[in-house]
């Protein structure tokens, strides 16, 4: 079932004026539950919703990689300081 969204405009008080509004915006993409092109017009403050979770998830991703990254340095300093250790006994 596809519910239709309102026309009214809780700030205006009266129906959208759609293009005539400064905030009546495009949005192009993809829509990450369907993974189906989004190319739809809306108030800017209706797309928050939908704009905030994609923020979150690429926040997400995000810091995974940069946690993967951390990991991944760590290890190669453990080795480094391996072969460090080994070649200064070996001097020794």
């Amino acid at each position: 079932m596809q519910i239709k969204q309102g026309e009214f405009c809780p700030l205006i008080k009266k129906d959208c004026v759609q293009h005539k509004c400064a905030w009546f915006t495009c949005v192009r993409g993809k829509d990450v539950n369907t993974g189906k092109d989004v190319d739809e017009w809306g108030c800017a403050i209706g797309w928050m919703p939908m704009l905030m979770i994609n923020t979150a998830n690429e926040s997400r991703k995000t810091c995974a990689a940069t946690e993967s990254f951390r990991n991944e340095m760590v290890e190669q300093n453990k080795q480094m300081l391996k072969l460090t250790h080994n070649k200064k006994a070996l001097i020794d």
